[in-house]
């Protein structure tokens, strides 16, 4: 997966990279707000590890602009910041954050929220698909899956979404 890291901290941002890198994904870093966002623009990371505090742009309006694009791809968001308590938070999780890291970055914690990320990553690619390419009768309205089964639509996405159905009839079809 590519993970973009803005930190304005040199030996920070090596660190972390080193880190990431090791877990098996591309890296690509920025020293700034201003430089992330152009990166991302550019990139469409996946992932995004931002410091809090960074001159030009900080890691809240990062979040904030990344949010702000419509992309069919979700990108995942982790604030980093030695700032603590309740209110930093929840102004984080505000900006857009999916998670928020305490400084210093302890190893084990990071490599955790980095699964987490994957994990929610990986589920939307799977969302976009399913949503993308449904096989279905333009017949019955039955929909395969992926072991060339046959479902009924409602059974099908009650199954695979937490979509529930209301059978009604549209004006059109009430007047035949």
């Amino acid at each position: 997966m590519k993970v973009l890291i803005a930190e304005d901290d040199a030996v920070s941002s090596f660190v972390l990279a080193a880190r990431v890198r090791k877990m098996g994904h591309d890296v690509l870093t920025a020293t700034d707000g201003n430089s992330a966002w152009t990166i991302y623009q550019r990139e469409h990371p996946r992932l995004v590890i931002t410091d809090w505090m960074m001159p030009e742009m900080d890691g809240l309006e990062l979040c904030r602009r990344i949010r702000s694009v419509e992309h069919r791809a979700y990108t995942y968001l982790i604030l980093l910041t030695a700032l603590s308590g309740r209110e930093r938070y929840f102004e984080g999780m505000k900006a857009g954050a999916d998670d928020f890291v305490i400084k210093p970055l302890e190893p084990d914690g990071l490599q955790a929220r980095l699964r987490v990320a994957e994990r929610v990553v990986h589920l939307q690619q799977d969302v976009a698909q399913l949503e993308g390419l449904l096989p279905i009768c333009s017949y019955c309205k039955k929909i395969r899956d992926d072991t060339n089964l046959w479902h009924p639509l409602e059974s099908y996405m009650g199954e695979k979404t937490e979509t529930a159905f209301e059978h009604t009839l549209c004006p059109e079809c009430s007047k035949l």
